[in-house]
């Protein structure tokens, strides 16, 4: 029962519950991309043209978004990393 109890914390809750709150935010997310005309396959075709843009530009342009991304970690991870320690010890 441990075992089930990690996961429930590395979840943040039971896995029922959790889905039961992922398609609830899902479909409110669903709601606000329809009222805002964007769907699924738009947004694929957008950041696929944002690849191809990238690739377009050279690799320089590759690289500096590289460091963007591995700035962001250093401060995204470890925020998400004391957030789920600190909520596996309640």
């Amino acid at each position: 029962m441990a075992h089930g109890g990690g996961i429930e914390r590395f979840l943040g809750g039971s896995p029922l519950g959790v889905l039961i709150r992922l398609i609830f935010i899902s479909l409110l997310v669903g709601a606000a991309m329809a009222f805002l005309g964007l769907s699924p396959r738009a947004l694929f075709d957008s950041a696929l043209r944002f690849a191809r843009s990238l690739g377009d530009l050279g690799f320089g342009a590759v690289r500096e978004v590289g460091q963007w991304v591995i700035a962001g970690a250093l401060i995204v991870i470890p925020v998400w990393l004391i957030s789920r320690l600190l909520a596996a010890r309640r």
